[in-house]
């Protein structure tokens, strides 16, 4: 593929954008009185509306690579498209629980270095640009999953911090072996470096930076911190950790392997395979026996991330594996969203809390369903036609057996979402909860909001792919 330097920061408007947004938004928080704050989310919603302006502009120039280090391409913009779009449902969640918080300038300004962060790991083709990446998608995200300071809240964040920290230094750690393997930290000279370099130190380097973004991911062996931060932060902030660091750790990852790291020299296919089968199993067992909605939504985003994972597994060896992957994850963004959005508009953390969902609130009740069963892989929605091609990719490449173990995941799966989508269809019990009101109205109309989108992305899944193709 032929590529040209490009020198002009007018190339980063999407990443500039954020930045001002998060940078001028903190600034001015700082003098803008509590009841007011909520303009400092307007002017996040429009960083990141005129992010997605310029990158659909971005998308019809050709492929390249600005300042050496961050290649624009396909895969980059669909990942700005994606965390963009995430951002703004977020931004829409959590109007309920930031609203006139003295931290609300924090939170949104928070959100959007995330955001940031995930969006350069997924354009980083720089050993340093990838790690400067995983930590400005790893810092904000410490300080926020303990945002709320209240309940469980900091011991979650502590968690989370000191998983990160152990995960930054491995990545840091197989940085240093990868460049002292192949004498450089650009993408195509390390291949070029490691085909002719000691393998076992390439692949020692490999193993440990993939460590890190496994963690960024939520992906086994990292994995053991998500289900107890999903469960001891607000709904809103799980949302935001259980979605935006996935996006660009799961393209950071495919970028790295299919162009650093040569599958002759280190048999990565073999261990990305593993560790999606170990995921999506993993996740779904122990999500069978959990009564919070919120430690199950974290366990099912790990076992999510191993159906990702497949398409890393076959990354170059099949046509399909670079779209699957990116529509994949648009879909189980919007979806994983819908699912957290309903309960945070519910209020409930528990399976039971939920029952006579539908009785009281019957929009609401719907979203959850075309949530939990997206996630499930129930046509029409987004994430079945993701996995159908996520499937045939891997199959393509090779991994019959992969496939297979993802379908009889996919049935077992079924049965905790299940577990609490009958409760909302039940009869209200005599000591059921209060309805829904409209002090959630900003979380309610997200839920529902993302679950049509999940709905329309699945029946117009076709041009999309086409596109990213």
């Amino acid at each position: 593929m032929d590529m040209t330097i490009n020198s002009d920061p007018s190339a980063l408007i999407p990443e500039i954008a954020l930045l001002l947004g998060a940078v001028t938004g903190l600034l001015l928080g700082a003098w803008t009185p509590r009841r007011r704050q909520w303009t400092i989310r307007v002017l996040a919603a429009l960083a990141c509306t005129v992010g997605l302006a310029a990158t659909a502009v971005a998308a019809t120039r050709p492929v390249d690579v600005v300042f050496g280090t961050y290649v624009l391409d396909t895969a980059t913009h669909a990942t700005r498209a994606i965390v963009l779009v995430a951002t703004l449902l977020l931004l829409a969640l959590c109007g309920d629980t930031v609203a006139g918080h003295r931290r609300e300038t924090e939170f949104v300004v928070l959100v959007q270095l995330g955001a940031l962060g995930s969006m350069l790991l997924g354009g980083a083709a720089d050993l340093i640009l990838l790690f400067a990446a995983f930590l400005l998608a790893s810092v904000p995200l410490y300080a926020l999953a303990g945002w709320a300071k209240q309940g469980t809240a900091p011991e979650a964040a502590l968690k989370y911090y000191l998983a990160g920290a152990l995960a930054g230094v491995t990545t840091v750690a197989g940085v240093t072996l990868l460049f002292g393997t192949a004498g450089a930290t650009g993408y195509d000279a390390v291949a070029d470096g490691i085909a002719s370099g000691p393998g076992g130190a390439a692949a020692v380097g490999l193993i440990a930076v993939l460590v890190g973004l496994a963690f960024k991911a939520g992906a086994v062996p990292a994995h053991f911190w998500v289900p107890d931060v999903a469960d001891g932060t607000p709904p809103a902030v799980a949302a935001v950790i259980t979605t935006l660091p996935k996006i660009g750790a799961l393209v950071a990852t495919y970028r790295l392997l299919d162009t650093a790291v040569p599958a002759d020299v280190v048999d990565w296919p073999l261990i990305v395979a593993i560790l999606a089968a170990v995921s999506m199993t993993l996740g779904n067992l122990a999500a069978f026996a959990q009564t919070s909605v919120l430690r199950l939504l974290g366990y099912s985003t790990i076992s999510q991330v191993g159906y990702l994972l497949m398409a890393l597994a076959v990354a170059g060896r099949a046509s399909l594996a670079q779209p699957a992957l990116l529509f994949y994850l648009a879909a189980y963004a919007i979806t994983n969203i819908a699912a957290f959005a309903v309960v945070a508009a519910t209020g409930q953390r528990t399976l039971a809390g939920h029952r006579g969902l539908f009785h009281r609130d019957p929009p609401l009740a719907i979203a959850l369903v075309v949530a939990l069963l997206g996630l499930v892989g129930t046509p029409p929605t987004a994430v079945f036609l993701g996995k159908l091609v996520v499937f045939t990719a891997t199959v393509d490449g090779g991994l019959v057996w992969l496939v297979a173990l993802a379908v009889v995941n996919t049935v077992a799966s079924l049965f905790y979402y299940l577990r609490w989508i009958a409760p909302a269809f039940g009869e209200p019990g005599p000591d059921h909860e209060r309805p829904v009101t409209r002090a959630r109205g900003w979380a309610r109309g997200t839920a529902l909001g993302a679950a049509a989108l999940s709905l329309l992305l699945g029946l117009g899944g076709g041009v999309v792919l086409n596109t990213v193709g």
